[in-house]
């Protein structure tokens, strides 16, 4: 199994990477968003929904929100022409708003999985319901990462995934060497408190290398320690939601697209429930200095 997960990510990270610094960002958003449906098509199966209609109509509100989201510019400019509505510039910062609601979501989610496992575990939602929760966050997760590609350096977007990959890197080796208490044994007993101490060990190391190679000053420095840290914290938490869905379905892995990892789920869960609070966190340490 872990010659797997080492040969799959050895083949996966290059081509990320290469995403990242080469791409331009209209097709890495076209990337991702067809990585995020692949996702789409696993949570339909742990939704439970067999009906074509049912998935169709899911697609769509996937679908239907990324269009409008990627072609927010030229739909504003449209409207301002066509009704005589205020510029574009007036609506610059309506879409940095949109990224309270997932950021609120994940932090409720991180409380209630600390602090109530067995009741979480016992909610059973209609699958409708299930259907719209998995269009909220995999669309979420797209715009994030894409806004995060678009508006700042490459390098920022390559520094979240190397931060989400070192801590879950560390969470592994630590766990497996030092773990012994559990941290969540109702809903995933592969997980340790000796884990999750080193994925945070993993981002704060992360955090001060960033500083030293890009030369920030110490403030500069602990803003990213403490976003990074936060940030890998609400990642652990966003596996361990996507472990109660799979457990409410009786699966082991969210698919077997990628040997070794499981589905596309099962690699990006930690980075789909972090992308959206590292980018508020990022938004506002630029604001701060600008």
């Amino acid at each position: 199994m872990l010659l797997q997960r080492i040969i799959t990510a050895s083949i996966l990270v290059p081509l990320v990477v290469l995403a990242v610094f080469k791409l331009p960002t209209e097709y890495f958003s076209l990337i991702f968003a067809l990585i995020m449906l692949l996702g789409a098509w696993e949570w339909v199966n742990l939704a439970d929904i067999s009906t074509a209609f049912k998935r169709v109509l899911f697609f769509l509100l996937l679908i239907l929100p990324m269009l409008v989201i990627h072609f927010w510019t030229q739909i504003l400019e449209l409207a301002s022409l066509t009704f005589d509505l205020p510029t574009i510039r007036d609506y610059s910062g309506v879409l940095e708003w949109l990224v309270v609601p997932p950021v609120l979501f994940w932090l409720v989610m991180m409380v209630l999985i600390r602090n109530a496992p067995t009741s979480i575990l016992n909610i059973q939602l209609k699958p409708r319901n299930k259907l719209l929760l998995g269009v909220f966050i995999l669309t979420a997760a797209w715009m994030f990462l894409s806004r995060l590609r678009s508006l700042y350096d490459p390098s920022m977007t390559l520094y979240f995934f190397i931060l989400i990959w070192g801590a879950d890197i560390s969470a592994y080796f630590v766990g497996r060497k030092y773990g012994t208490t559990k941290l969540s044994p109702e809903i995933s007993p592969g997980k340790t408190v000796a884990g999750m101490y080193g994925a945070l060990a993993a981002a704060v190391v992360c955090a001060i290398v960033l500083g030293l190679i890009f030369e920030f000053n110490i403030v500069f420095i602990m803003d990213f320690v403490l976003l990074s840290t936060v940030t890998v914290l609400i990642s652990i938490y966003g596996d361990l939601f996507f472990s109660v869905v799979k457990r409410q379905r009786g699966v082991k892995d969210t698919g077997s697209l990628l040997p070794g990892h499981g589905g596309i789920l099962d690699r990006l869960d930690s980075l789909i429930a972090s992308v959206s609070f590292f980018y508020a966190g990022l938004y506002l340490i630029y604001r701060t200095i600008t």
